[in-house]
């Protein structure tokens, strides 16, 4: 078990030089990166650890491997997609955000279940607590969770792994909003509690009217 997890933290390690090595101009855009046998004694590492390595960049982008002709590097950033996506401009999150959420609330609207209604009922009551607690970082974990348990309400499984992933970027975005404080989350908690009510009670003019507050105010 310890080798196979060596191996894995090895490719990982391997990965990171490579894209470093096309960050700094030494594997340029739309160029083939050397052969098998060159980056093995490049990076002084074994045939299959280079596979590994070369298999994630082109999962990622990264790279493309063309058969018969070679493994070339594809012509944008380096820089990996969350580290961008943190560094993006507020507006730009808030824009992608809002793509996600008011396709998630739309479709919850329709497909939404006992259960899932008491997912966000559970989660605002989590949020309602830790605003009055005054605890920012349980007001994120609950807005947070509030959010995920819509985008499980809309049956939409590739939408709802959408949502998760993008989550890690709406903490960021939270926490540079408001490094300390609960103001927002106190201004904008009966909104959320509206948008559970049109949720349960199907309607979704109510339901996009108030992700559409909630989104317009950052909150």
């Amino acid at each position: 078990m310890s080798k196979t997890n060596d191996q894995i933290s090895l490719s990982q390690k391997i990965s990171a030089a490579i894209r470093k090595d096309i960050t700094d101009g030494n594997f340029k855009a739309g160029s083939k990166i050397p052969a098998e046998p060159d980056l093995m004694r490049l990076y002084g590492v074994g045939r299959s650890t280079i596979r590994e390595a070369i298999k994630s960049l082109s999962h990622s982008g990264v790279l493309s491997v063309r058969q018969g002709f070679g493994t070339v590097v594809n012509n944008f950033s380096a820089e990996p997609i969350e580290d961008r996506l943190r560094n993006s401009d507020f507006s730009e999150i808030n824009y992608v955000r809002g793509l996600l959420e008011r396709e998630i609330v739309a479709l919850a609207v329709h497909n939404r279940t006992e259960p899932d209604l008491s997912a966000m009922n559970e989660a605002l009551t989590w949020r309602k607590a830790a605003i009055e607690a005054g605890n920012h970082e349980n007001c994120i974990n609950a807005d947070i969770t509030f959010h995920i348990s819509i985008a499980q309400a809309s049956g939409n499984k590739v939408l709802q792994d959408l949502y998760k992933s993008f989550t890690n970027i709406i903490r960021d975005f939270f926490t540079r909003r408001e490094p300390s404080g609960i103001t927002k989350f106190a201004m904008s908690h009966h909104l959320h509690e509206t948008l559970m009510l049109a949720i349960r009670d199907k309607n979704p003019e109510q339901a996009i009217s108030t992700i559409n507050s909630i989104l317009n105010n950052n909150h």
